[in-house]
């Protein structure tokens, strides 16, 4: 079978062949650094990191581009938000929009490293492009498909009536769309047309503001991506990617505005599914979230890498309290295999050569990643057979095998940490700090159930917490 995925923009699949012989050009939509990495953001950047591995394995050289973006609404209001507050989790009294940018962002850095998502080959922030936009703006003014706002505001706004392929990524009709909420309507030929500059407001930080041919002020969001994916892979590029939520209207923003400035753009689109609570999407008023945090607060790195990347990258991956114990076993099965092989084989690595045909077929279709972890689970089982029956060579063969697999999967960039120092170490650290800070809270409230509930989790994760005057301190139970 050839390489092939499901594009989005023709909702088919289709033969892959990249625009150059042998190399992939790859963007995927990082985050917007507002708060904390939740569920979701993770399991989009571990499915775009099999498909990197994947392309790898099947030797592609392959430019991974994936944007920061740094400055923004939700960024500007939550830093905002901090000023006279008192200090609480996720929240420094008076700070910066730009320090809690950068803050956030190294906490989505230390959950992808925890978890052994590959950096990319870059990692652009919007701040850094603001010329790059400019130009993108005028080309798309000169080309009649662009105005600046009919009011005072300074705003440029993407003229949707002006591109008759504007809805064809999501399959809409224009004038079944609801008018976009990034800037006030008043000065817009269309409600539905959307903000590619931002004019400058009293309320706004002087620092987050830019001067431009039509006065000073800030990008909008979706001109961010389409100016930053271009400058580092060209008008035409391979595959663009990201989570479902942002299919419309982010990139359907994107591809039109590319597009009608002239730039082919994204040869395929690929989307990830949707990670639910026991059916139910997530929710924070309601309370059936799940962060990160809090589930390597109950599993280690590697069962949790497991977990979010055992389902099909465009199914919904739905979330049960056992989801993390089953994900558990299956490791546990894994390395079990491991462990016993490589007592009599000593550590063996396995390559490309070694993937097993049913592997590699699985995940050249549309990246079948059950498929493929079926194939995983009865190599093992093989091995196990092999080992008890004494036939060494099939087991060594099953070992190599199995680690070519894991190797894959991003399952051996992720381990435990072994001892309180190291990058390791660090990012767990971090992301407990995030749970001791919540039981912190909950205690000064007097809500001492969800106290007790954090502190509970913990300890099941093999975690102490110690109280002391100086504030909560973790340690990993020794024994």
């Amino acid at each position: 079978m050839s390489l092939r995925f499901y594009d989005t923009a023709t909702a088919r699949l289709r033969d892959f062949e990249p625009l150059v012989p042998g190399q992939v050009s790859l963007y995927y939509c990082g985050a917007t650094v507002q708060g904390l990495p939740h569920v979701g953001h993770i399991r989009s950047a571990i499915a775009f990191d099999q498909l990197t591995r994947w392309l790898q394995a099947r030797g592609f050289r392959v430019t991974a581009v994936r944007n920061v973006t740094d400055i923004d609404d939700k960024i500007l209001a939550k830093a905002a938000a901090s000023v006279g507050a008192e200090p609480a989790d996720g929240v420094i009294p008076d700070e910066p929009w730009w320090a809690l940018a950068y803050r956030f962002e190294q906490e989505f850095s230390r959950a992808y490293d925890v978890l052994g998502v590959q950096r990319p080959t870059y990692e652009p922030r919007a701040t850094g492009h603001i010329p790059e936009m400019h130009a993108l703006i005028q080309r798309l003014i000169d080309a009649g498909h662009a105005y600046p706002a009919l009011d005072d505001s300074g705003d440029v706004y993407f003229d949707v009536r002006s591109w008759p392929a504007y809805g064809s990524l999501t399959r809409q009709d224009i004038d079944d769309m609801q008018a976009a909420p990034d800037a006030d309507p008043r000065g817009k030929r269309d409600p539905r047309d959307f903000a590619l500059w931002k004019g400058h407001k009293d309320t706004d930080p002087e620092t987050a503001a830019w001067d431009s041919p039509w006065g000073r002020g800030r990008p909008g969001w979706h001109l961010e991506c389409s100016a930053m994916v271009t400058k580092y892979l060209g008008p035409r590029f391979d595959i663009h990617g990201g989570g479902l939520d942002l299919r419309f209207p982010h990139h359907e923003n994107e591809m039109a505005q590319s597009q009608a400035a002239g730039d082919g753009f994204a040869n395929f689109w690929m989307h990830n599914g949707m990670v639910t609570f026991e059916g139910e999407k997530m929710s924070k008023s309601i309370g059936n979230t799940i962060s990160p945090a809090q589930m390597l607060a109950e599993a280690s790195p590697r069962v949790v890498r497991y977990y979010l990347g055992q389902a099909h990258y465009r199914s919904v991956l739905d979330y049960r309290p056992t989801s993390l114990q089953e994900a558990a076993a299956a490791v546990e099965r894994i390395d079990g295999f491991i462990a016993k092989a490589e007592a009599k084989f000593g550590e063996v690595r396995g390559s490309a050569a070694d993937l097993p045909e049913a592997f590699g077929t699985a995940m050249d279709d549309d990246l079948n990643v059950p498929q493929a972890l079926a194939v995983l689970h009865d190599t093992v089982r093989a091995g196990n057979t092999a080992l008890a029956a004494a036939d060494l060579e099939t087991a060594r063969t099953s070992l190599a095998q199995v680690r070519a697999m894991t190797g894959v999967l991003g399952l051996d960039a992720v381990q435990a940490p072994a001892a309180a120092s190291g990058p390791e170490h660090s990012a767990l650290d971090s992301l407990i700090q995030d749970l001791l800070r919540e039981r912190g809270d909950a205690r000064a409230a007097k809500d001492w159930a969800r106290a007790d509930a954090i502190r509970d989790s913990l300890a099941a994760a093999g975690i102490v917490v110690e109280d002391t005057a100086d504030g909560a301190l973790w340690s990993l139970e020794q024994g």
